[in-house]
C-alpha cells in the first residue's frame, strides 16, 4: 500500500517502524477506518507467542519433527533425528 508523505513524516517523528504497522494490520481491530491494536490485544498475542515457544522448544528437544500425511490423511509421525537410514543399510 501507498503511503503519504504525512504518514512518513509522522512515523519518522514517532519512531515508528514499518515493522510495527505490519503488525498493527496483522493483529489490530478495524474499527471504521481505522485498525487499532490496543495493549489488551499485545498482551493476550504476547501469551500466545510464549506458548508457542514453549511448544517450539519441545519440538526441538526433538531434533524436529516430521509428519507423514497422503491425500489430506496424517500417516505417522516420528522425530527428525529418530531414524538414520545410513547406520540401517545392509552392506
Amino acid at each position: 500500500m501507498s503511503k503519504t508523505r504525512h504518514i512518513h513524516k509522522r512515523m519518522s517523528q514517532r519512531a515508528v517502524t514499518e515493522q510495527m504497522l505490519d503488525l498493527v494490520k496483522q493483529y489490530g481491530e478495524i474499527e471504521g477506518d481505522k485498525t487499532v491494536l490496543c495493549r489488551k490485544n499485545i498482551d493476550m498475542l504476547l501469551k500466545e507467542v510464549q506458548r508457542l515457544g514453549k511448544q517450539l522448544q519441545k519440538v526441538r528437544g526433538k531434533g524436529g519433527l516430521v509428519l507423514v500425511e497422503s491425500g489430506g490423511v496424517e500417516i505417522t509421525t516420528y522425530a527428525l533425528d529418530s531414524y538414520d537410514r545410513k547406520k540401517n543399510q545392509v552392506h
